[in-house]
């Protein structure tokens, strides 16, 4: 109690510097608090996103993962819709899932017949309905929705479906879908270029597509779909493009068509058997995914089902996730390594100032382990008022940015949100700063400490 009193009244005897080291650590324990409330709105907005496109887990049938992109086709659910039922009406899951829905993904050519040109596409058939459900995932209460600009599709509706804006302006879809800053591409260009995108292919789709779906009506917004059937036929379907929507990589906008469910499987499987490619699952929380999985497994053994979750299937998530953690650790060793020079000085500083006054306590009687204590327990007051003080403005100012009003658009998103900082995500977050940057104070002050107890009482009542 001595040591913490005459602590006190130390700090007090030299406020000025006190002060200084006090905002010295208070700027860190503010900086590192603001720093984990955005690297949390960020990992939570890009799992957010990612969940809503993605769910969090997907059945397979065994191979699909690593040879399923070659032929999607080879690798197809043919029960689907017993699994499905089965997964939404088992006792276990049913309170942990929110949608568990079939997809199927294509790969061909799409072509559209006015502007005579074509390009490869990525297809994905999916159930409108449940993808506006997913959709509507928000987890975290980040307010990361469905898109304004969200396209409509229509689970009647089989032949709609929308495209990439990159694959829109590349097969000439701008002044039919009203797309801005839409350059269009000069006809030198076009005609300069006899391979794939050209006249010659447009005419091959549709003709197959003539003499495959002669009934389909063709309008301006109506494009061909050409791939092959799972028996290694090509096959041609019609698709009205209702509009052109952003899938948030550049890469993807260029090539993607996402059309209804049994539209994809018309086109992969023809009058054939009709399977999919994916049953994707989505929970209420993504803390009950191992219990999913191994339920799933339970209920799916015999089935030969792969399940694999959101991170496995997105390998950027991990990247981005391991990028923030990484610059969020060297930030707080960083302001650690202030704190701990800034301590250090201090105390050193202090020492210094009262080597008599540590000779005429010792002379009187005052233990080493007394004069230690005394001097760490400065160090860690110093620590504890800079670390509060920090947080307290580290959340003010959280406050003040939470209601700017701010926008920003998050890794994967394709609109933005309001910026929001979660300053508790985690238990740990707003103790874990507090208590790093006391223990550096405290280790900071071991040294000058040890250094006064240590000092030899003759030569410090001597020191003027």
């Amino acid at each position: 109690m001595n040591s913490i009193f005459l602590a006190v009244r130390n700090i007090r005897r030299n406020q000025r510097r006190s002060l200084v080291t006090g905002a010295a650590v208070g700027i860190g324990g503010a900086v590192m608090l603001l720093l984990s409330g955005f690297v949390a709105q960020l990992v939570f907005s890009y799992q957010t996103v990612t969940v809503q496109s993605r769910g969090h887990l997907t059945l397979y049938r065994e191979g699909f993962y690593d040879f399923g992109a070659g032929d999607p086709a080879a690798y197809g659910i043919a029960d689907y819709a017993k699994i499905v039922d089965q997964i939404r009406e088992d006792p276990v899951l049913a309170p942990l899932v929110v949608v568990a829905t079939p997809s199927q993904q294509v790969f061909g050519v799409a072509s559209y017949d006015p502007a005579e040109r074509s390009k490869v596409f990525l297809g994905t058939g999916l159930v409108p309905s449940d993808q506006d459900h997913m959709r509507a995932w928000d987890g975290f209460g980040l307010g990361i929705g469905r898109a304004p600009e969200a396209v409509d599709m229509s689970d009647e509706i089989t032949q709609r479906g929308f495209v990439g804006p990159g694959l829109a302006r590349i097969l000439g879809l701008c002044t039919a879908l009203g797309l801005e800053q839409c350059p269009t591409l000069p006809p030198s260009t076009a005609a300069a270029k006899p391979g794939a995108g050209t006249a010659a292919d447009a005419d091959m789709i549709r003709s197959l597509g003539a003499a495959e779906t002669p009934t389909v009506p063709s309008n301006l917004k109506s494009i061909n779909l050409l791939a092959s059937t799972a028996g290694g036929a090509p096959n041609v379907v019609l698709m009205d493009v209702v509009a052109a929507q952003s899938q948030g990589f550049k890469g993807l906008d260029d090539s993607a068509v996402i059309m209804t469910l049994p539209l994809a499987q018309q086109l992969v499987y023809g009058r054939g058997i009709h399977k999919v490619s994916a049953i994707t699952i989505q929970l209420r929380h993504t803390s009950d995914i191992p219990i999913a999985r191994k339920r799933l497994m339970n209920i799916l053994a015999g089935e030969h089902l792969e399940i694999y979750d959101f991170k496995q299937l997105d390998p950027l998530y991990g990247q981005i996730v391991g990028l923030y953690s990484g610059i969020f650790i060297f930030v707080m060793l960083a302001m650690a390594a202030v704190t701990l020079f800034t301590v250090v000085n201090t105390v050193s500083m202090n020492v210094m100032e009262r080597i008599a006054e540590i000779g005429t306590m010792r002379a009187l009687g005052v233990r080493r382990s007394a004069i230690r204590s005394q001097y760490l327990a400065e160090g860690l007051i110093l620590g504890s008022i800079g670390a509060t003080g920090g947080l307290i403005a580290g959340g003010a100012i959280a406050l003040l940015l939470n209601g700017s009003g701010a926008h920003w658009t998050p890794p994967g998103a394709s609109h933005s949100v309001a910026f929001h900082l979660d300053l508790t995500a985690t238990p740990i977050q707003l103790a874990a700063p507090w208590m790093i940057l006391v223990v550096v104070a405290g280790i900071a002050s071991v040294s000058p400490a040890s250094r006064a107890a240590r000092m030899n009482v003759v030569a410090a009542l001597r020191h003027v």
